[in-house]
């Protein structure tokens, strides 16, 4: 999966959102048919939701497109899929997923419906949101190649406060060891670790400093209920011109030293040996793909 920063999630009943949100600079879009849709109005908004993917695409070549269905449970899974598994689609933002075979029955489903409506290559997003998600989150992980990112859960007020229980607080030591699971989980699946939500809209400087320590733990984007919300997720979530500097300098200094017949140096006060140098490309592969808000725009 790409490595979205930011993830901003639209109302599917709201097309004006749509747009606005993609004014915003949001790496990827979900249209949302699950939470913030009223039952009364959720088959309509099938059809308005495949309308706006339609609609973002033409807009937008490369933003990530994605919708959050129903969970398997409501049985309206299926619906949602066949109306909005349309050309343009990227991802399906899969709910409620507690095992593996939980995913399956999803692929089950998505194989259907790609194949009737002329689409490929879609992923999921995985939410994880109960306890017994966060128990098996590693096989669920796993479960499929559909399978591209999982969010480590941090919401105040989101199902897995309440399953869990605990009482949330700004620096979320509550939640370190469920998102650090996860975090583990994405990490030997090979998966674009998310970390979740901050419901506190107006508060940005408290979503800067959840942003950076989450990014320090391994997270690479996060979820956003706000536009205002994106720019502050895409600078925490991009590289630095220093960061990039130091690292493509490190990766110099260690292939200098090894045409020296030397496999260790010190570099900036660092001793750095082949660890740090693979290290090193690493971090760059990602840094590049990383995005920074005009990058679309520009091409």
């Amino acid at each position: 999966m790409r490595p979205y920063r930011s993830i901003l999630f639209v109302p599917g009943h709201k097309p004006a959102w749509a747009e606005k949100a993609l004014k915003a600079g949001a790496d990827a879009i979900i249209l949302d048919l699950e939470d913030s849709v009223p039952a009364e109005e959720k088959a309509a908004a099938r059809e308005t939701v495949a309308t706006s993917i339609r609609h973002l695409r033409s807009l937008d070549a490369s933003v990530g497109i994605g919708v959050r269905v129903n969970g398997l449970s409501t049985r309206l899974t299926g619906a949602d899929l066949e109306a909005v598994v349309v050309p343009g689609l990227n991802v399906v933002f899969a709910p409620k997923i507690e095992e593996a075979t939980d995913v399956l029955r999803y692929d089950a489903l998505l194989d259907h419906f790609e194949h009737r409506n002329g689409v490929s290559g879609l992923e999921y997003i995985v939410p994880v949101e109960t306890v017994k998600a966060i128990q098996n989150c590693a096989e669920i992980a796993s479960a499929s190649p559909r399978v591209g990112a999982m969010i480590g859960p941090t919401a105040e007020h989101a199902d897995i406060a309440r399953e869990v229980g605990f009482e949330w607080t700004p620096d979320g030591l509550e939640t370190l060891y469920l998102r650090s699971r996860v975090l583990l989980a994405c990490r030997g699946a090979g998966l674009h670790a998310l970390t979740g939500l901050w419901e506190r809209i107006d508060d940005l400087e408290g979503l800067e400093k959840f942003a950076r320590e989450g990014r320090r733990l391994g997270f690479r984007g996060m979820i956003a209920i706000h536009p205002s919300h994106v720019p502050v997720l895409n600078s925490v979530f991009s590289a630095s011109d220093e960061e990039i500097a130091f690292y493509e300098g490190m990766v110099a200094a260690y292939e200098q030293a090894a045409r020296e017949g030397s496999g260790a140096l010190r570099y900036r006060g660092l001793h750095i040996d082949k660890a740090h140098y693979d290290k090193a490309l690493l971090w760059l592969e990602g840094a590049r793909v990383r995005r920074k808000p005009a990058d679309r725009e520009e091409g």
